[in-house]
């Protein structure tokens, strides 16, 4: 188990700075950023490389994302303690592990078997305990809807119809949304059962979502 030192909480409190300097507000999600050891998702070999504000590849042809990223998407979330969260894209578990210092009830989906199982040990290992499913996270998690936030953490070519309809009303999804080389932020809001509003905001690159409604797709 690696360990969190005074060094690493330095370099954790230099990263928020230069998020806040980028343009993050929430402080729950600075806070996020800065309570959560960015490094114990490296080898030890890459320590130096995980307080740089850079995605970095993780096996399987995926990556841990941008820490602007990961903070632009949550703070897009608006998270409540209370909320009921879905995350598509579990991934290195980095993003989970953000989302879990606002809210305990994160539910999080991985489409990759080895992926899944490498995080489901990482979890473990540090005492953390979000919902973890292994499948087709674009079809979201039908079975444990409704959701007051959704959070997609790979690029999608619409907006699945699926994902929409397990928000609550009041409930927010984000998602990237575009082609492979290039996806615009999404926030769709559902304002009443069927009736839903759509905020676009930067651009930024992540890699494929996959499945059903990912790249064969059922989107609006």
């Amino acid at each position: 188990m690696q360990t969190d030192t005074y060094k690493h909480k330095g370099m954790r409190r230099a990263l928020v700075n230069q998020l806040r300097e980028k343009g993050i507000r929430d402080e729950r999600v600075l806070a996020a950023i800065e309570a959560v050891p960015r490094h114990f998702f490296f080898e030890k070999a890459f320590v130096e490389q995980a307080y740089q504000d850079k995605a970095f590849p993780i096996g399987e042809g995926q990556t841990i994302s941008q820490p602007y990223t990961v903070a632009f998407q949550t703070e897009l979330l608006e998270l409540k303690p209370t909320d009921k969260v879905l995350e598509i894209g579990t991934g290195s578990g980095y993003q989970c592990s953000i989302l879990l210092q606002i809210t305990p009830n994160v539910y999080t989906i991985e489409y990759n078997r080895a992926l899944y199982e490498k995080a489901l040990m990482f979890f473990r290992k540090y005492g953390l305990k979000p919902h973890t499913f292994h499948g087709d996270g674009s079809q979201g998690l039908p079975k444990h809807a409704p959701y007051d936030k959704i959070i997609v953490t790979a690029g999608a070519p619409g907006i699945p119809k699926t994902l929409v309809q397990q928000l609550n009303v009041g409930g927010i999804l984000v998602i990237p949304v575009g082609n492979e080389s290039s996806q615009k932020m999404m926030r769709i809001t559902r304002v009443e059962h069927d009736e839903f509003t759509k905020e676009e905001f930067s651009n930024f690159k992540f890699v494929p979502l996959l499945g059903k409604s990912g790249w064969e797709s059922d989107n609006l």
